[in-house]
């Protein structure tokens, strides 16, 4: 009780829940998609994004990691759609040399730079030192997220699952798969203060997961991820305390409890369930 009577606490649980429902909601999409490994490949750009900014500014604040990562994972997702356009370099291959090339890039950056240690609440996430300013940007983002997605879902789905039917109705294609990984990769950014660069596919991929062991609803798969993203999180912070570990690695363990408790006693796809039958 005393820790939820805590202004720093307080916003750590605001922003924990929103996060968590944002990316969670979202994590619909990737699972659809089946592209967790896409998600993985992106999160780490944001590790030499983050670097680079530091390198450019000479300084670690939350605008420049934000602007850093958000960079150059949009330079790296974006870019390998555009590579794939030709037919002639699959989109996973163009990704795997980006992201691998960006990676090296921040590694070779990292001895250039004096901030390396604040760089540890970056790469394995501290909501609990989350400010004003990271609670507007989290707000923000997973605004952006919520409603061009719920906008524009028919013709994402579309899109993910007949894409020449849905050109042939007038959906501009090309432009909903940049949107979707746009979108994607600020879901990403949008999770850095709470679990980092590292454990932020964790965060992108569990709920909806989950979701899909217990029902075969496309649309539990959304509201149903924000919700396991929005619970998982939140408790996951306030758990966090009594064991003594960091609220990020406490979010991506409790999420990845409840999709082994799915994946175990699911009424429908559970692996206790379908042996008894």
């Amino acid at each position: 009780m005393e820790l939820l009577s805590n202004p720093f606490y307080q916003r750590a649980l605001a922003a924990a829940a929103f996060i968590g429902f944002t990316n969670g909601f979202f994590s619909g999409f990737v699972v659809l998609r089946r592209d967790a490994l896409s998600v993985s490949a992106l999160s780490h750009t944001m590790l030499p994004g983050i670097a680079l900014g530091i390198l450019a500014t000479g300084a670690l604040t939350q605008w420049n990691a934000f602007a850093g990562a958000l960079f150059a994972a949009l330079l790296v997702g974006l870019g390998s759609v555009a590579v794939s356009r030709g037919n002639r370099i699959a989109q996973g291959t163009a990704l795997a040399v980006l992201y691998t090339a960006s990676f090296a890039v921040g590694v070779a950056v990292l001895p250039l730079l004096k901030t390396r240690q604040q760089l540890e609440d970056w790469l394995f996430g501290n909501i609990v030192a989350v400010g004003n300013a990271d609670l507007a940007i989290s707000f923000a983002t997973g605004a952006i997220i919520l409603l061009t997605t719920s906008l524009l879902m028919r013709p994402i789905l579309l899109t993910l699952f007949e894409s020449n039917v849905a050109a042939a109705q007038g959906v501009p294609v090309r432009l909903m798969q940049y949107l979707l990984f746009g979108l994607l990769v600020l879901s990403l950014v949008s999770s850095l203060q709470a679990v980092g660069c590292v454990l932020s596919v964790g965060l992108l991929v569990t709920p909806a997961a989950t979701v899909a062991l217990l029902t075969d609803r496309t649309s539990a798969l959304f509201w149903g991820g924000g919700a396991i993203g929005a619970i998982g999180s939140a408790g996951a912070v306030l758990l966090s305390a009594g064991f003594g570990i960091s609220p990020g690695p406490a979010i991506v363990i409790l999420l990845g409890l409840l999709f082994v408790g799915a994946y175990l006693f699911s009424p429908r796809y559970g692996l206790l369930f379908t042996k008894r039958h």
